[in-house]
């Protein structure tokens, strides 16, 4: 766990990153980060989107159930 200060940047305000959370994360400066609501109440900071995932989860289904058919319309 860490601890994040708030601070006032501009007129809104913001958080600074840990560089230790920063390699975990595998981002660099300008990359999007998701705020994402948890089931217990509380948020998650994931470098995806989570709505993204769930479609390539789909799209990857699809491509393994129709492989056949996909290969030959690639021809």
């Amino acid at each position: 766990m860490f601890e994040l200060k708030v601070r006032k940047v501009g007129k809104s305000l913001g958080v600074v990153l840990p560089q230790e959370v920063i390699a975990n994360l595998n981002i660099k400066e300008g990359a999007a980060l998701y705020l994402t609501e948890s089931p217990g109440g509380g948020y998650q900071l994931v470098p995806y989107a989570p709505e993204f995932e769930q479609k390539l989860k789909k799209a990857e289904d699809i491509m393994n159930r129709y492989r056949a058919t996909l290969h030959v319309l690639a021809q």
